[in-house]
């Protein structure tokens, strides 16, 4: 467990917009929730979409996830609970289990798969689809696993258990770090009657997620399964549980690029896109 720093925040972000997810599914039949969907692209640069899966009946998530490609831009996938086995074309293999980040970036290419390795119980988690450079769009795949215990943790003085999976947090450096978008990614356990405070640049976009219990953020309640979107402004963020909660807060600096967005391939222009479907058909995508 890591020491934190104090840090203050004298102009608290206030909330935007309260997002409820949609209903989907993906892969075999996955069932899951869409909580940041295509349309909010651009709003909350350089972050593409957000899963939130999270089942006790198998049949919502048994057939998880086939060989499928991606193109241009990184997977982060948190697991809260369950065992999901990952293997991808650049021979990496890994178990996701309760409470790791398994971080892809796809780069110029790469075909993954993501099955369970579970028949019953809970499966829980979320994935993030974090966009890349123009610069960086064709880089070389990268990939690495990370067991709950790998990732950098720390306890606020109000009893708040903090988990950073990017980033930085109260002087505590997470498991990954990112010059171009500079992501945050933090899970909070808040116990009831807890504050948390996060610095945060201006003009980066950011997020709180509530998937257990609730939250007031800028004095405003934030409900379980959802999700606020934080005005662009003051230095960062103040999140207050008057009962147990946990959240995801999620923040990084845009990109301010174009996008193009063709299923799982994600570039700057329909051109690259055209590239990336005639090297998938030629089988020379990664």
């Amino acid at each position: 467990m890591n020491a934190p720093k104090p840090i203050s925040v004298q102009q608290p972000r206030t909330v935007e917009h309260i997002v409820v997810g949609q209903a989907t599914s993906d892969g075999a039949g996955v069932k899951l929730t869409r909580v940041i969907t295509q349309n909010l692209q651009r709003r909350l640069d350089p972050f593409l979409m957000l899963d939130n899966f999270g089942s006790d009946n198998p049949n919502d998530y048994i057939a998880g996830f086939p060989n499928h490609p991606h193109r241009g831009f990184e997977t982060i996938t948190y697991m809260i609970a369950g065992r999901m086995l990952h293997e991808d074309s650049k021979g990496n293999k890994g178990l996701l289990e309760n409470g790791g980040v398994q971080w892809m970036t796809a780069g110029r290419g790469v075909f993954h798969s993501e099955i369970p390795q579970q028949e019953e119980g809970v499966m829980e988690g979320f994935q993030l689809w974090l966009n890349l450079p123009a610069k960086d769009k064709m880089c070389t795949p990268w990939y690495r696993d990370f067991k709950n215990n790998d990732l950098p943790q720390f306890k606020t003085a109000d009893g708040v258990a903090v988990t950073v999976i990017a980033g930085n947090s109260h002087g505590v450096e997470g498991a990954v770090s990112r010059e171009g978008t500079q992501p945050l990614y933090l899970d909070l356990h808040l116990p009831a009657g807890s504050r948390f405070v996060q610095e945060l640049p201006a003009q980066h976009n950011a997020v709180v997620f509530v998937y257990r219990g609730e939250v007031k953020v800028g004095g405003q309640v934030v409900g379980d399964k959802r999700m606020a979107i934080l005005k662009n402004e003051g230095d960062g963020v103040v999140i207050e549980a008057s009962a147990d909660a946990k959240a995801l807060l999620i923040a990084g600096k845009p990109l301010n690029e174009p996008i193009a967005q063709y299923g799982p391939f994600v570039m700057n222009t329909e051109q690259e896109i055209r590239q990336a479907l005639q090297d998938f058909r030629e089988g020379t995508l990664a």
